[in-house]
């Protein structure tokens, strides 16, 4: 399969056969396993203290001779502290045991918990493999929601990479068919919910992916952009080409980092 390659003009310059890696067999089964994967790194460990619903004393004596035990009163073997007492008379309350108010938890979140999963190493490249083969199906990126242009999929030509001005950049993309993807992704929403006071007020939308060969000056570009991403082509995952497990990401690769897909064999091996 040949796939056309355009400048930053929208000009045909010309033909270029994808290598192996666009050939794989679609696994949205491996792809969610991979990204899982990943997100589980991301997880922060928590939990509750050792010493939480324990600071009460509640030390009830069951022995017959302690006036302040629970001998002879025909109450439960609960634990319960002493709110206030007169003489060998105790008004007591259930404390530090599960079920009791203000009590421990019977099994709380532990921080020595280990969220990390893992995946086998033949299994996560398939993944890759198989996310980037769906990059290039026009009807499964428009089924994730991406305005897709009409010459879609092609490759963008290398000298793109050399572009470092914000105004630049956006300009080439309008050219080259994204300009609705662009208003698209320039809209949010306040989130419902707690988080609004959390640091993430706002929903935002997943624009395209930028997949280059190089450290160049468009990384600083394209970061000025909401919603894009950039990647160098070695280090592709899977979350990158399939955000929240779902596959089909809008994704325009510089000539460039098809060569260096090719020439190096990467994610094959």
């Amino acid at each position: 399969m040949e796939i056309d390659i355009l400048n930053s003009n929208n000009e045909k310059v010309g033909k270029k056969k994808i290598p192996a890696q666009f050939n794989e067999e679609i696994r949205p089964d491996l792809i969610k396993r991979a990204v899982l994967v990943i997100q589980s790194h991301k997880k922060q460990s928590y939990g509750s203290s050792p010493e939480a619903g324990q600071r009460a004393s509640a030390e009830l004596s069951r022995r017959r001779k302690k006036y302040r035990g629970s001998y002879g009163h025909g109450i439960s073997r609960v634990p319960r502290k002493i709110m206030s007492r007169s003489g060998t008379r105790m008004n007591w309350v259930g404390a530090v045991a599960p079920g009791t108010v203000g009590g421990r938890k019977a099994h709380p979140p532990k921080s020595d918990k280990i969220w990390w999963k893992k995946i086998n190493r033949k299994e996560r490249k398939k993944a890759i493999r198989s996310a980037m083969t769906v990059t290039l199906l026009k009807e499964m990126v428009s089924k994730r929601g991406h305005m897709v242009p009409k010459e879609y999929p092609f490759i963008i030509d290398s000298k793109f990479e050399s572009l470092s001005k914000t105004k630049e950049v956006i300009d080439a993309l309008e050219k080259l068919g994204l300009k609705e993807e662009l208003s698209r992704i320039s809209k949010k929403k306040v989130r419902s919910g707690k988080g609004k006071s959390r640091g993430r007020k706002y929903n935002k939308k997943k624009g395209p992916l930028i997949v280059i060969s190089k450290e160049c000056k468009l990384i600083k570009a394209i970061n000025n952009i909401p919603g894009f991403d950039i990647v160098k082509v070695e280090n592709l995952n899977a979350e990158l080409l399939a955000p929240g497990a779902s596959m089909g990401r809008l994704t325009l690769w510089s000539e460039a980092a098809i060569n260096r897909l090719e020439k190096e064999e990467l994610f094959l091996k």
